[in-house]
């Protein structure tokens, strides 16, 4: 009796952080446990987001918090065809590292494995590790306290990747909860590209809790290509800390093509001048899914230019949510700013919140934002049924249209096949 009446006294940050309890990071690097100890310090002064929380306005979080999780290693081989079109490639299996499953072939000047084997090598991610992350984030401080492994992926100056690098985050058993953590260093002059996929193989109920820390260097160019395909009843939140120094390039793609719940929280701080930025996202959803694009960048230096762009599809009960902000600081002057959200509500069920925000302290800048939804045009429908398609056919060639310009950002060949044959195939037969 003592103890039931103790797990109804437990509050519900108590009862998910029990989850991790018989965790064991005593191996870890003494830099790594410091982090952890202080993100542990921080989460006793930090509570999960509720409707009253500005940021969190469209997102409740009580089924991802009072799921009934476990930490669980990888024990049985994996069946999933892992042919993807690279030479390295790191996998996770429930937020643990696959040394089976990974590969690699070196390059000179990279330096690509999983986070614990960096954690005993790599000064780079001692110096930085855990500089970017923000410390009013819970779940981004519970990643830092309980991360189990992750990739790491260092791009020396002036290197130029070969190919791209792949991370793929395997979600493999039920009722699983997962804190993979990335880190990407890419030096001066250094160009490369990366997709972070995350796949379920069955439907689990799982929660998949992931934060990359990104640095892009001066004059460095880099392009990642996020593919989130969780199970149908699963959740995932998904934060990224990028920071850019001057004159550089950094583009980030993310496609979100399944889950129950999805959060991104895409953090940019453009530190440097003369930078370019790239967002862009694409969301197709159907069912219940409930999928939310928080974006926040940064200006604070002058001829930055930023280019974002997300679009929605939306079909069935779905909700979809984009709240992008782009702050410009007082000496950011000459900078450029572009943000649109644009979305196609397929069903009187489903919903769209959108929010756009500018917010400029500088007055020699050209910044834009806008926001449209709206149901696919019935007159180029009708002109393209009156030229021999279906209704279906029609429907997707509309929807496919709609899509282009996001799926022609993507700089990986393979993705962009990826993303275009999941449009085919889920938008030829929509009702």
């Amino acid at each position: 009796m003592e103890v039931e009446n103790a797990i109804k006294d437990m509050t519900a940050k108590d009862s998910f952080l029990s989850h991790f309890d018989l965790l064991d990071f005593s191996f870890d690097e003494e830099f790594s446990l410091d982090a952890r100890n202080e993100a542990k310090e921080l989460i006793q002064w930090l509570d999960f987001p509720t409707s009253k929380t500005e940021y969190w306005k469209y997102t409740r979080v009580n089924k991802i918090t009072k799921g009934n999780y476990k930490v669980a290693a990888p024990e049985n081989e994996i069946e999933i065809d892992l042919s993807v079109p690279t030479k390295n490639c790191v996998v996770l299996i429930n937020g643990y590292f696959s040394e089976e499953l990974s590969f690699f072939v070196p390059q000179e000047g990279i330096e690509f494995s999983s986070l614990s084997d960096a954690k005993k090598s790599s000064n780079v991610l001692k110096e930085h590790f855990n500089s970017l992350v923000k410390k009013d984030e819970i779940f981004a401080v519970i990643n830092s306290a309980y991360h189990q492994d992750g990739a790491f992926m260092h791009v020396a100056k002036n290197v130029q990747a070969e190919e791209p690098y792949y991370i793929l985050n395997l979600v493999d058993d039920e009722n699983v909860v997962s804190n993979p953590r990335n880190f990407i260093f890419v030096e001066q002059g250094a160009n490369a590209k990366v997709v972070l996929k995350t796949i379920s193989t069955a439907n689990s109920g799982s929660f998949t809790n992931m934060v990359s820390e990104i640095i892009v260097d001066r004059n460095a160019h880099f392009e990642i290509n996020k593919i989130q395909d969780e199970a149908t009843d699963s959740f995932q939140i998904a934060t990224e800390q990028v920071t850019q120094a001057d004159d550089s390039t950094f583009k980030i793609n993310t496609f979100t093509l399944n889950g129950a719940i999805v959060r991104n929280n895409l953090n940019i701080d453009s530190l440097g001048k003369n930078t370019m930025t790239y967002l862009n996202g694409l969301y197709p959803l159907k069912g219940k899914q409930h999928v939310d694009n928080h974006t926040y960048l940064l200006h604070r230096e002058p001829n930055g230019e930023s280019h974002e762009l997300y679009k929605g599809i939306l079909g069935d009960a779905s909700t979809g949510v984009f709240n992008g902000k782009v702050f410009v600081h007082r000496e950011a002057q000459k900078t450029n700013a572009f943000q649109s959200n644009a979305n196609i509500v397929m069903t009187d069920t489903a919903t769209i919140n959108s929010k756009p925000e500018l917010e400029i302290y500088a007055d020699d800048v050209k910044c834009s934002h806008g926001s449209t939804t709206g149901q696919l045009d019935e007159e180029a429908l009708f002109y393209l049924r009156a030229r021999g398609l279906s209704k279906e056919s029609a429907r997707a060639v509309l929807v496919n249209a709609f899509a282009s310009d996001v799926v022609d950002m993507i700089g990986v060949e393979a993705v962009k096949d990826e993303i275009e044959k999941y449009i085919d195939d889920n938008y030829q037969g929509i009702k």
